[in-house]
């Protein structure tokens, strides 16, 4: 055995004779790679995809449902980052308006396959909770952490303010429209349901869509340049790794999201006896874990944006994704409920949950309606929804 100088070689060498071959041993590149080794088993996101597998062997087995629901969701978490990176796929081609837009789309669909199959358990309370609670979500806990964390990061983070305020618009009209038949029903039909309160249901659903149509035209069509990002020559690059083909985009969010509606699906069943186990009410639990657990995957969109200093985009999804479950959730909610539920369902929230809204939607075009943000402002945002998860926890069944 011949030892190098390790002052004229970059790493010391040795070689051993052995059946005539000459193997030579490289100490440094060998340290390299059992570096490399450690690191890929370093703990990831992607460890959670187990839990897919531990969610249906536990639903065929019929084990308790606080564990269904908390295996559930954690599947729901790996899933919900397939989404986050595709849609950043997209959005690189297409802006972030439209990115924005497809994010809201597609992470909206576990929240529209929890309440499908709430509806047709006949679960209604649980239905209505999870609109609100999906609202309130968005423009309080998601855009509060996207604040917070993007503030931690950056001093001053900036984006495009007369968007924010055509969002705000927008989610003020969409919560008017969802109280109209709330207030219907509290004011007409105490003895019961009426003929009339149900065609203002129905009603208040076509306008709804059509609504949502006209702002789809509105956004893509005749004013994209409403929305154009005003914060781009700040965006960092060199985080997004190897881009994709618009192909593995498409197919790798059209995949996840069948995968996150399989999960959703399973929460489900678990989430009234894990309500029953825990002492929660339906309300609770489709305001706070319902509405946390199936919008995953636009709140890890968004908060992932805002720490890449991408605000426009974070906006966009948080404030799209709240206008498409005003306007297009909760009609086709109420549209789908002819077919599938024990009896049609009518957009009658309580009156905590109608205050909780309006609080939501004020609050949230207050905080974000000057087009600059800061990591205080994200903390006020998620104080905010903490209190109104609290009075929600502690309020009695009505």
């Amino acid at each position: 055995m011949v030892e190098c100088d390790t002052t004229t070689l970059p790493y010391c060498a040795t070689r051993e004779i052995s059946s005539g071959n000459v193997e030579v041993h490289r100490p440094g590149l060998m340290a390299k790679r059992l570096r490399s080794m450690r690191v890929s088993f370093k703990p990831t996101l992607n460890w959670l995809f187990a839990f897919i597998a531990v969610s249906v062997a536990m639903n065929a087995w019929d084990a308790p449902a606080p564990l269904l629901f908390f295996s559930a969701s954690l599947a729901i978490v790996p899933i919900a980052r397939l989404i986050v990176r595709a849609t950043e796929q997209l959005a690189s081609r297409t802006g972030d308006a439209v990115g924005g837009l497809l994010n809201a789309t597609f992470g909206n669909a576990p929240e529209l396959i929890i309440a499908l199959v709430a509806l047709k358990a006949g679960y209604f309370d649980m239905v209505r909770a999870s609109i609100i609670g999906a609202i309130l979500a968005n423009l309080l806990l998601a855009m509060g952490v996207a604040f917070f964390l993007g503030g931690v990061r950056h001093h001053t983070q900036e984006y495009n303010a007369g968007a924010t305020r055509l969002y705000s618009s927008m989610m003020l009209i969409s919560a008017i429209s969802l109280a109209v038949p709330s207030a219907f029903n509290r004011f007409f039909s105490d003895q019961g349901p009426m003929p009339q309160e149900k065609t203002l249901n129905l009603a208040t659903a076509v306008v709804l869509l059509i609504a949502y149509a006209l702002y789809l035209v509105f956004l893509l069509r005749t004013h994209p340049d409403f929305f154009k990002s005003t914060g781009g020559e700040k965006t960092e690059h060199g985080e997004h790794g190897p881009v994709w083909s618009t192909g593995r985009a498409v197919g790798t969010l059209l995949g996840a999201s069948v995968l996150a509606a399989w999960m959703s699906e399973m929460l489900v069943g678990a989430a009234h006896g894990t309500g029953q186990a825990l002492g929660m009410s339906e309300a609770f639990i489709g305001i706070v874990l319902l509405a946390v657990v199936g919008g995953a995957a636009e709140s890890g969109s968004a908060i992932a944006m805002a720490r890449k200093n991408r605000l426009d985009l974070s906006v966009g999804i948080v404030m799209g994704s709240s206008i498409q479950i005003a306007l297009f959730v909760a009609p086709v909610l109420v549209l789908a409920s002819f077919f599938i539920a024990p009896e049609p369902l009518e957009l009658a929230f309580s009156r905590a949950e109608v205050g909780t809204l309006f609080l939501a939607v004020l609050i949230g075009a207050m905080v974000a309606g000057d087009g600059r943000s800061n990591w205080y402002k994200g903390f006020q945002l998620i104080t905010v929804y903490v209190m109104l998860a609290m009075l929600f926890y502690f309020m009695p069944n009505q």
